[in-house]
Parts: C-alpha cells; structure tokens; sequence
C-alpha cells in the first residue's frame, strides 16, 4: 500500500513536468544544458535564504514558539525573494549567452529562441523546487506508518502531491511571464509575478485547511498558465483549433520558371 501510494504522489506531482521535459526538452542538447543551469540557480538561492533563516533563528529565542512561527514567514518570503532575483540574474546570463549564439552561428540566428530559454528555465525551476519540497513526504508515504490515525486529515499525501505539481507549474508560467517582461521593460509585470509567487508560498501555510490553499493555488494556477500562454503568443483562436483538431490547410503558392532547360542533342 505504501509503494502504491509514493507512485501515486510521485506520478500526480511531477507526472505534468516529465512530459514535459521528454516531449520539449529532452531532445534538444541546448534545452538540457538550460534545464540543468537553472536547477543550479535555484539551489543557490535556497541555499543563501536557508542561511538567512538558519542565522535569525539563532539569533532569536528559541523557546518563543510564536516569534519562531514568524520567522519561518519571515524566511519563506526572503526565499521567495531571493528566488526571483536569481531568476533575473539567469535571465541576463541567457540574454548573454543567447547573442554570444547569435555571434557564432552562421546565419545570425541564435539556435534556441528567448522564449524558450523562458520556458525551459522555469521548468527547470519548478522541478527542483518540487523536488525538494516533496522528496521527504514521498518517502514517508512508503511507511510504516498510517495517516490520519490519530485525527489528522488523512489526504496529506494526495493534497502535497497535487501542489507540489500546482507549484511546478507555476514556476513555468512565471518563466515565461518574466522574461518577457525584462525582456520589453514591463516592471508592473514583474511586480506580479514577484506578488503572486508571495501569495501562493503564503497560502502554504494555510493547511493542513487545505481548502483554503489548495483551491486558491490551483486558481492562482490556472489564471497564471492562461497569461503566459497569451505572452508567449497564443489566442483563442489557437485553443479553438486545438480543440477541435483543425489543420492549417496549405496555401502556399508553387512559382514555375517560364525557362525551360534545352534538350540536349
């Protein structure tokens, strides 16, 4: 029951990001190489907020539950932070690599676009962030042990399991958004972002009501992943198509030469 349970968890969190990463990343040597760094990135910035955190606790009274509550806020909003200004400092050493690429290839053109340097980041961001806020409650659930068995709710597992794939995801939609954004000089859209990162870390602590942070995520969520999908160049019109599986019919226009090649004698 225990193993059935971590797969379950562990297919409903990073199921989505998987695909992903085989469908869109995989393939493409660049993709990866962008993937990894930004893992590398995110890591970094764990790291400093977890001495931040690590260094105010020390600090402070350790026998007032209530001061140390606040600090554990205080340390997610600082981790929050942190983790949006290295996304920016990725987004310059993308925006660097990116015309070093155009430099050296031979048609001027960078071989992997802004956009989805953007797209990959943030997933790679999402990955490791889900990694590891789920690696310890995935390897709980195998057990010995039962949830619930002393009054606590018994969906913990399932609950964290669909938002750390809800925080996943959000990592890829603010990529997206926020390169696009220092991209064009929108700091109201980074302003959101950096907002809606800090709402949905703040409803975490929430549960275990886990109504009031779950349905509020996956909206957040949802709402994001359809501003990312219109900054990155989507309509209606596409959905529509997509819905209905319609094919662009081919209107190209074939031109013939007048000139006819000789026969030869």
């Amino acid at each position: 029951m225990g193993a059935a349970v971590c797969l379950g968890c562990a297919g409903i969190a990073f199921g989505p990001a998987f695909a992903l990463v085989l469908l869109r990343v995989a393939a493409e040597p660049l993709r990866v190489i962008v993937l990894v760094a930004g893992a590398f990135f995110w890591l970094v910035s764990l790291l400093l907020a977890s001495l931040i955190w690590f260094v105010s606790v020390q600090l402070s009274d350790q026998e007032d539950a209530k001061l140390q509550y606040s600090l554990l806020i205080f340390g997610a909003a600082v981790s929050v932070l942190l983790q949006e200004a290295f996304r920016f400092a990725y987004f310059k050493l993308l925006k660097k690599a990116d015309e070093g690429l155009a430099m050296i290839s031979e048609d001027g053109r960078s071989p992997i676009s802004l956009r989805q340097m953007a797209y990959v980041s943030g997933l790679s961001f999402g990955i490791i962030s889900g990694a590891f806020s789920f690696i310890n409650v995935l390897a709980d659930s195998i057990g010995p042990g039962t949830v619930g068995i002393h009054g606590d709710s018994p969906y913990y597992f399932i609950t964290s399991a669909f938002l750390t794939m809800a925080l996943v995801l959000l990592h890829t939609f603010w990529g997206v958004i926020f390169f696009d954004a220092c991209e064009k000089r929108r700091y109201w859209c980074l302003g959101l972002v950096v907002a809606s990162h800090l709402l949905a870390s703040g409803l975490t602590f929430l549960n275990p009501w886990y109504e009031a942070s779950l349905v509020p995520i996956f909206i957040l969520t949802f709402c994001t992943g359809l501003w990312s999908f219109f900054t990155a160049g989507g309509s209606f019109r596409n959905i529509l198509k997509c819905l209905s599986c319609e094919q662009e019919g081919d209107h190209r226009v074939t031109m013939y030469s007048a000139l006819q090649v000789p026969f030869e004698d």
